[in-house]
C-alpha cells in the first residue's frame, strides 16, 4: 500500500494513499476497497507484478484514481481483465497488461459483492458481511467506521458497551435503543475483526 524497499530498490504502493496528506499513514474508504480487490486477485493467483501492471494501465485507460473500485474488473488467475467499450461501441474484455482483447471465458469471481456503486460506477458504500446489509462502511456516515446501517450507531461503540455490561445484549439494546439482533451483528461484527 506505501510501497517498499527491496534489496536496494525503491517499490512505490499500488496507488496514492487516499489520505496522503497526513504525516501519517492512514487508509481511506477507497483505500480499503483497493485493498479489498488485491487481496482477491492475489487469493485469485494473480502476480503482484500483473496487479501492479493492471493498476497502472487502468489508471490511464479510466483516467480514475483507485480503478479497481469500479465494477468492471475480472481474472482468470493469471491476468486481470476489464470491461471495456471497443471500437464497434460493443462490450469487449482487455487483458490489461497486453492491451488484447481477451475471450469472454474468464471467471468472474465476486469481488464487487456487498458495494454498493453510484450512477456512473463509483463505489459508494460497502456491507463487509455476506448476505448481510446490518454492518455498512460509508464514508459518509461516521467517518466511515463500519456501523449498523439502520441507525448509524459505530460497532466498536457496541461491542466496548456490551463487554462494558458483563455481556448482556439486552442491557445494551436498552442504552442504545436497538434490537437485540443489531447487537449481536456488531458483536459478532467486532469479534470477526479481531480475528
Amino acid at each position: 500500500m506505501f510501497g517498499y524497499r527491496s534489496e536496494g530498490v525503491e517499490h512505490p504502493g499500488l496507488w496514492r494513499p487516499e489520505l496522503d496528506f497526513f504525516d501519517e499513514k492512514l487508509l481511506g474508504f477507497h483505500d480499503l476497497l483497493e485493498i479489498r480487490f488485491v487481496h482477491a486477485f492475489r487469493k485469485h493467483g494473480v502476480s503482484l507484478q500483473a496487479i501492479r501492471s493492471a493498476s497502472r494501465q487502468a489508471r490511464e485507460l479510466f483516467d480514475q484514481q483507485y480503478p479497481f473500485t469500479c465494477k468492471r474488473f475480472q481474472t482468470d488467475g493469471r491476468s486481470i481483465f476489464a470491461t471495456v467499450f471497443d471500437e464497434t461501441g460493443d462490450e469487449a474484455i482487455l487483458d490489461l497488461a497486453k492491451r488484447q482483447y481477451a475471450f469472454r471465458q474468464v471467471i468472474a469471481p465476486s469481488l464487487y459483492e456487498g458495494i454498493d456503486y453510484a450512477g456512473e460506477g463509483e463505489a459508494q458504500r460497502w456491507y463487509p458481511v455476506k448476505r448481510s446489509k446490518r454492518i455498512v462502511l460509508d464514508p459518509n456516515r461516521n467517518f466511515g467506521k463500519p456501523v449498523l446501517s439502520s441507525t448509524g450507531v459505530d460497532t466498536a461503540s457496541i461491542y466496548h458497551a456490551f463487554l462494558a455490561e458483563g455481556q448482556d445484549a439486552k442491557r445494551v439494546s436498552v442504552i442504545f435503543e436497538i434490537p437485540v439482533a443489531a447487537v449481536d451483528a456488531a458483536v459478532k461484527f467486532e469479534h470477526r475483526m479481531a480475528a
